[in-house]
């Protein structure tokens, strides 16, 4: 459990906030780079880290990230005009580049340079990888890109998509590195299955649906890393072995879902990142890709195929409706009764509140990544608060990296293994105490 006054360090991000002023120091994907896709297109809204702005791509086709409101009287950019290399108030027609600058006043007199005198709030924006990327921390401290799988492919070999989920944005990184829950929230046994493995069906082609069933109980090893951390999940197999998960956590908020056993240059990877809205609403990214080929049809995380509400980004299937339940479905077919694995995550995560009371919490053996990322995000903001340096990935490169499952030797240590995480970054542990 945590203290509450820890609980709100780690979930509190506004301006000025320690955790808050600890993820600026990152970039941050704020939306999808197809939201803006043409110069000169619409603007879009944009909340992130409790600030609201607004996104364009100018006619020059750079993308610019300003506050939404405009400094003269306060009005929404987001109905402004997006033309010639600037978005236009159309309050009174106050004209700002994509660095902010004030272009053009045309409620002033020609002769007047008060337009010189004023600035917009904007951030850093870069389109890389699918996403629009935002740096909202010091100049100084600006790091490299994070040269992320899905970002260092052509774009035939890519898909991503955003969503809103109703909940802190701890939740939803915590569900995400959560192995265990695998086991149960997403099987698709029934509970009488469960208890007898006489009646569970039989899988060929791969270990990886028994040993998920056959082993609830997994045991973890986290390890610190140059990204973040790395954890590995190992379940009995067949053949005195171990069927191994393992997946690095990238900061800020980034995971890789360990997916299919196989040659790891062929497959396919997804995972998410989830990036706060405010403190109690975030905005769900999911990645997929492949390095060595274009995505087939439906090859990608089943997250992204969600039909979503208009202009809210909501999924139509959510806590006003239970997450479409079906209680038949629950006895008969899987273990929550909910269709979508997505969804089934959404329900949890939601369900806990806004903003989960961590102060109630009794975590196991299990929890050990759980544990680990908290201390992370403690120890960086404390290290804001305190006006140190806090930890970040020193290279765009070390976040060159891939989830993995395998079947293993149980003689094998978990540091020998772990290099099947490997694409070009070293997971070697920092000396981080």
């Amino acid at each position: 459990m945590l203290t509450q006054n820890d609980n709100e360090m780690i979930t509190r991000t506004g301006p000025g906030t320690p955790m808050g002023d600890y993820l600026r120091r990152f970039w941050i994907p704020a939306l999808c780079s197809d939201e803006i896709a043409e110069p000169d297109s619409p603007p879009v809204r944009v909340k992130i880290l409790n600030e609201e702005l607004v996104a364009f791509r100018d006619t020059n086709g750079d993308v610019g990230l300003l506050d939404n409101y405009c400094p003269h009287r306060r009005a929404s950019l987001f109905f402004g005009r997006n033309e010639e290399c600037g978005l236009r108030c159309v309050y009174h027609g106050w004209k700002f580049d994509v660095n902010g600058e004030c272009v053009d006043m045309p409620s002033e007199p020609s002769e007047s340079n008060f337009k010189d005198k004023v600035k917009i709030k904007s951030y850093p924006a870069r389109d890389w990888g699918g996403f629009i990327w935002a740096y909202m921390g010091p100049v100084e401290h600006q790091p490299d890109l994070p040269e992320v799988g899905w970002a260092m492919v052509p774009d035939s070999h890519r898909k991503v998509s955003r969503r809103l989920q109703e909940n802190n944005y701890v939740q939803g990184i915590e569900g995400g590195i959560d192995s265990s829950h695998v086991s149960f929230l997403h099987s698709g046994l029934t509970p009488y299955q469960r208890d007898h493995p006489e009646a569970r069906p039989v899988r060929r082609g791969t270990m990886q649906p028994t040993a998920m069933i056959g082993d609830s109980a997994p045991r973890f090893v986290v390890q610190d890393t140059n990204y973040g951390f790395v954890y590995g999940a190992n379940r009995d197999a067949e053949n005195d072995e171990y069927y191994w998960r393992i997946t690095p956590f990238m900061m800020p908020f980034f995971t890789i879902i360990p997916g299919s056993i196989g040659n790891p240059d062929d497959l396919t990877y997804s995972g998410h990142g989830w990036i706060p809205a405010d403190d109690e609403n975030c905005w769900m990214f999911t990645y997929s890709w492949n390095a060595s080929r274009p995505l087939n049809k439906g090859e990608n995380h089943p997250a992204s195929d969600l039909e979503l509400e208009p202009r809210t980004l909501r999924a139509t299937i959510n806590k006003d409706n239970d997450y479409g339940i079906d209680r038949e479905m629950q006895r008969n077919v899987n273990f929550t009764g909910i269709a979508n694995g997505s969804v089934q995550d959404a329900g949890i995560q939601e369900g806990m509140g806004a903003i989960c009371d961590r102060t109630k919490e009794h975590l196991g053996t299990s929890d050990s990544a759980i544990i680990n990322l908290r201390r992370i995000y403690l120890r960086g903001a404390r290290e804001i608060m305190e006006g140190g340096d806090p930890f970040t990935p020193e290279k765009g490169s070390d976040y060159r990296l891939r989830s993995v499952s395998l079947l293993q030797d149980r003689g094998i240590s978990f540091n020998d293994t772990v290099p099947a995480v490997i694409n070009t970054a070293s997971v070697i542990a920092t000396e981080r105490s």
